[in-house]
């Protein structure tokens, strides 16, 4: 078991909406700084570039620009044990789906039973950074989704079934990073003048394909290199659709699982208390973890 920490230490985030916050905030006064180091949208040259001006996705608004760039900045910053915003998420996660009432070590093999590989969970951002944190954030904070987000933790741990959850769910960011930057959400961000919050609603979205593919066609870990190519495959090619099955389940609704992979029923759909308790808003720091591959479509 995890060694336990003062009661002084104790600190889980009210909503992540605070997290967020703090971190807009903070992170937009640096962004300046690593402009040069963003890849924004997908390198395309020769006729693949003039196809994708000519019949591709519309653009991302200009005053939207700014929010996505955000965003694929904190995929940049690591994980910083000297900011109490950090430390404060983590222990957040930990609470939220192991429902333990006490801090947990900064290392320690309780990382593992949460899905990381190691004793130190930002060994695992690498390619997502902080943002693949914060979305799993995020899906244990919202009292809609939390229960989906404990569904999907327990099945990680079954008997057959298991897989690492949050390297999973690190996945799935990566996924949705590789979305964004193929301009794939730009229509979608438009219409409802947000990027984070569409980042984050697609997240939920393909972590509940995933889950429902994952339980009733019997997958394992041996399947999820398959499962996961699939999966960026389809949030390639069908974001909207994923949206639209995220926002009928969000509103009870019932979707067959078939081939979408989706099977979402009303009763699931549970509200949870959230312990109010006070935040940080500490400055944050960028500490390079590497960039994010850059990648380029070929000449036709």
């Amino acid at each position: 078991s995890p060694d336990i920490l003062p009661t002084s230490m104790a600190s889980i985030l009210t909503t992540s909406e605070d997290a967020w916050a703090i971190l807009k905030h903070l992170y937009s006064f640096y962004l300046y700084l690593f402009q040069k180091k963003i890849q924004p949208t997908l390198q395309r040259r020769g006729l693949a570039a003039i196809a994708h001006f000519l019949f591709g996705p519309p653009r991302l608004y200009q005053q939207l620009q700014s929010e996505r760039d955000l965003a694929l900045a904190i995929a940049q910053c690591g994980l910083d044990n000297n900011e109490k915003v950090h430390m404060r998420i983590l222990q957040t996660i930990y609470k939220k789906l192991t429902g333990s009432r006490f801090d947990c070590a900064r290392y320690g093999s309780h990382w593992e039973n949460l899905g990381f590989q190691g004793l130190d969970p930002g060994t695992d951002l690498r390619g997502t950074g902080l943002l693949g944190l914060m979305q799993i954030l995020y899906f244990v904070m919202d009292s809609r989704i939390l229960p989906i987000a404990r569904e999907i933790f327990r099945l990680s741990h079954h008997e057959t079934q298991n897989f690492p959850f949050c390297v999973m769910s690190v996945n799935i960011t990566r996924i949705v990073i590789q979305v964004l930057r193929e301009e794939r959400l730009s229509r979608e961000c438009n219409r409802r003048q947000q990027v984070i919050a569409v980042l984050n609603d697609l997240y939920v979205a393909v972590f509940l394909r995933l889950f429902n593919i994952w339980k009733t066609q019997q997958k394992t870990i041996c399947d999820s290199g398959f499962v996961l190519k699939d999966l960026e495959m389809f949030a390639k090619r069908n974001p909207k659709q994923l949206l639209k099955h995220l926002e009928m389940y969000m509103n009870g609704c019932t979707v067959l699982a078939g081939e979408d992979g989706f099977q979402a029923h009303a009763s699931e759909v549970l509200g949870s208390n959230i312990n109010s308790l006070i935040t940080d808003n500490k400055g944050l720091t960028f500490t390079g973890i590497g960039d994010l591959p850059v990648e380029r479509e070929q000449e036709s």
